[in-house]
C-alpha cells in the first residue's frame, strides 16, 4: 500500500517542521566483512539514546554496496526494530533509495513495508538524464512514500541541476523535504530559491547535508525574492554523514542554536557561531578531505572504533579504508577539539548497549 504525506502521524510531521538531528546510520562488519548484527544493534541504541529525532538508513554512509550483497532489507529491518524496541518515543525513519526508477521504487515498497516514513532519494545512478527524466523518476517514486529530494555533491556522484528543478521538485505533493548537500554555497541558493519559487518553503523542510557548514546553516537565514517581496527560511534540521559521530554532542550543538534563535532571533552569539569553523575541522579529517573524500566512510568508522562502537573499519569494499594521513588528521582534531566529542558518554553506556 502506497504512503502519502498525509498518512504520516502528527508527531513525525511536527518533528521534521520543528527541526531535529537525523544521523546517516553506519554498517556495522567484522573481520570477515560479514553483517555484525551485535554492533549494528549498539549503533541504533547509541543513537537513541544520545536524543536523535530520527535514523537514515541505506543511505551513503550505511555504503550503497549494500545492495549488491543482499543486505538492503536486513539493515533497514534491523534499525525499524532495534528503534521500536529500544524507545517508544516517535522518530522519523528514512531509508535511502537509489537506482534506476524500477529498483528505487522498488526499495521505497520495501521501505514502506518496514514502516519508514520517508525515502531520500539519490540521483546519482541517473544523473546523466535531463532534469525533465529526472522529475518524472522522482515523481514515480514518490508514488510509493513520501520523498526527501538530495542535492548530493558532485564527487560523490552527483548530478548539477538548476533552480527550476528544485522549483518542479517542490512542487511533488508527496514531497516532503530536501537534504540540501551539494557543499557548494550557489546550489545551496538554488535549492532556497527553488522551494520559495513553488511556495513550498512551509510544506518542503529543507535539511542541511553539507557536512562542510553544518553550524552557520542551521543558524543562518536565507532570503529569496518571490513576487518583488523577499521570503526569508532557515534549515530545520540536519540529515549528516557528519553526525554519526559525536552524536550526543551534536544533538547537544544543534539545542543549543535552536535555543539561541529563539532568545536572539536577530542572530546567534560569536561563541556559537565560531562553532561552525571547528566542526568543519573535525569533519575535514572525518571524511578525509585531504584525499578528495576517499576515506569519508572509513573516517567515520575510525572515530566509532575508538570509541568501542565498532570493532573496527572494515566497509564492504576491501578497498575502500582510510585514506593517507587520515589517522593523523584524526589524532589532530581529537587533540584541538576533543571537547566536542562525547567520548565519555559512549563509555558511559557501552556495555548496556553491546548487551
Amino acid at each position: 500500500m502506497p504512503l502519502k504525506r498525509s498518512d504520516l502521524p502528527t508527531a513525525i510531521l511536527d518533528l521534521l517542521s520543528n527541526g531535529t538531528v537525523i544521523p546517516a546510520h553506519p554498517l556495522a562488519l567484522d573481520e570477515n566483512r560479514a553483517f555484525d548484527r551485535r554492533r549494528q544493534r549498539a549503533l541504533t541504541r547509541y543513537y537513541v539514546d544520545a536524543g536523535v529525532g530520527g535514523l537514515a538508513v541505506g543511505v551513503h554512509t550505511t555504503q550503497f554496496a549494500i545492495r549488491e550483497h543482499g543486505l538492503y532489507e536486513t539493515v533497514l529491518r534491523c534499525a525499524a526494530e532495534d528503534r521500536q524496541a529500544w524507545t517508544d518515543r516517535p522518530m522519523v525513519m528514512v531509508a535511502g533509495l537509489c537506482g534506476d526508477t524500477p529498483q528505487a521504487v522498488a526499495e521505497a515498497r520495501i521501505a514502506v513495508g518496514l514502516g519508514y516514513h520517508a525515502g531520500l532519494l539519490s540521483l546519482a545512478a541517473v544523473a546523466d538524464r535531463s532534469e525533465d527524466d529526472l522529475i518524472a523518476h522522482c515523481e514515480a517514486v514518490a508514488e510509493e512514500m513520501p520523498i526527501v529530494g538530495f542535492y548530493l555533491q558532485t564527487v560523490v556522484g552527483g548530478p548539477v541541476v538548476s533552480s527550476d528543478f528544485w522549483r518542479r521538485f517542490a512542487l511533488i505533493p508527496n514531497a516532503l523535504a530536501i537534504k540540501v548537500a551539494p557543499f557548494n554555497r550557489y546550489r545551496t541558493l538554488d535549492v532556497v530559491r527553488g522551494v520559495v519559487d513553488a511556495g513550498a518553503e512551509e510544506r518542503v523542510f529543507l535539511y542541511t547535508g553539507n557536512d562542510d557548514h553544518i553550524v552557520l546553516d542551521l543558524a543562518m537565514p536565507f532570503t529569496a525574492m518571490r513576487n518583488g517581496s523577499d521570503v526569508t527560511v532557515r534549515f530545520r534540521g540536519g540529515l549528516l554523514g557528519h553526525w554519526s559521530v559525536w552524536t550526543a554532542s551534536a544533538v547537544n550543538q544543534f539545542t543549543q542554536i535552536q535555543h539561541a534563535l529563539r532568545e536572539r532571533p536577530d542572530g546567534l552569539s560569536n561563541e556559537l557561531l565560531a562553532l561552525d569553523s571547528r566542526v568543519t575541522d573535525c569533519n575535514s579529517a572525518f571524511f578525509d578531505v585531504k584525499n578528495n573524500f576517499h576515506g569519508c566512510i572509513a573516517g567515520c568508522h575510525e572515530v566509532l572504533r575508538r570509541q568501542g562502537l565498532l570493532e573496527g573499519i572494515w566497509c564492504l569494499d576491501p578497498h575502500e579504508g582510510l585514506g593517507e594521513g587520515q589517522r593523523e588528521e584524526i589524532d589532530r582534531v581529537y587533540h584541538q577539539h576533543g571537547d566536542l566529542s562525547d567520548d565519555g558518554f559512549v563509555q558511559k553506556n557501552l556495555a548496556r548497549w553491546l548487551s
